[in-house]
């Protein structure tokens, strides 16, 4: 692929086609330097940068549109197109959030997903990947001191999403990207009620720290290990969650049943 040290865009040198245009932007979508949402520069900019002229650089974009990587909107600019959710259709999800049962398959996928990425990720994250995850975790340090759920949230998704970009491994970064998405909408299970738990909030503050910890020693096996034993937490305290509402919905009922007038009780 072209160097870009200067830059995310380099310019095309040989062939200035707009399929060389549409080429070096799908590499980036691909792998993960362009994101859902992302906004492409202007089309005056976006040519300079590619170094080609404007209609090759509007025959790219009208390519890259109808094979649906961006969607154009009059006036509004250009941007990337949502094709991490698809990975998981709705309807699929929808039908999972109905279904409790699929909360403990979609933790059993992820631990063994997990487990890889980070494995992957000790062995080849760069430089610049471990700088990332130090902010992250310094960020969820920050969160976790002021007790700021929704931060600390959000600390959480971004961490794991820099393992899976630290992984280098195209499938692997695109699937973790649509099971974050899908665990920060909240549809397997409620994070707030495992983060509600005892000791959660410190407990998983210190998992995320010894797979940042082993990723940055460069220990492919701890790195794993890390990983799944932080999965398998996860799971333990989503089981808790689960049972202790269901333990206050059975306690808010006999409650009504109790405070209810003794003429309104039940027969029998």
């Amino acid at each position: 692929m072209e160097d870009r040290e200067d830059g995310v865009f380099a310019q095309i040198n040989h062939f200035k086609t707009s399929d060389e245009v549409v080429r070096q932007i799908e590499l980036l979508i691909l792998e993960g330097v362009l994101r859902d949402g992302d906004r492409l520069p202007g089309e005056r900019d976006l040519a300079q940068e590619f170094d080609v002229s404007r209609p090759i650089l509007r025959e790219a974009l009208k390519e890259l549109e109808a094979r649906g990587l961006v969607t154009s909107h009059h006036g509004g600019g250009t941007f990337v197109a949502d094709i991490v959710g698809q990975v998981f259709s709705k309807p699929l999800t929808d039908l999972i959030s109905r279904h409790a049962t699929a909360t403990r398959d979609y933790l059993e996928y992820r631990r063994e997903l997990e487990g890889l990425t980070a494995e992957l990720a000790a062995s080849r994250a760069t430089e610049a990947d471990k700088s990332l995850l130090a902010r992250i975790i310094a960020d969820m340090r920050t969160a976790h001191d002021t007790a700021d759920a929704e931060a600390e949230l959000a600390a959480d998704v971004a961490f794991h999403s820099a393992v899976g970009e630290a992984a280098h491994n195209i499938v692997l970064l695109h699937t973790m990207r649509a099971c974050y998405r899908l665990l920060s909408e909240g549809i397997f299970f409620n994070r707030k009620a495992v983060f509600a738990l005892a000791n959660a909030r410190e407990r998983l503050l210190e998992q995320h720290v010894d797979i940042f910890e082993a990723i940055k020693a460069g220990d492919p096996n701890k790195a794993k290990a890390a990983a799944q034993a932080h999965i398998d937490f996860v799971m333990e305290a989503v089981r808790d969650a689960d049972r202790a509402v269901g333990w206050n919905r059975v306690s808010r009922m006999r409650s009504m049943l109790r405070d209810k007038p003794q003429g309104t009780s039940r027969k029998g």
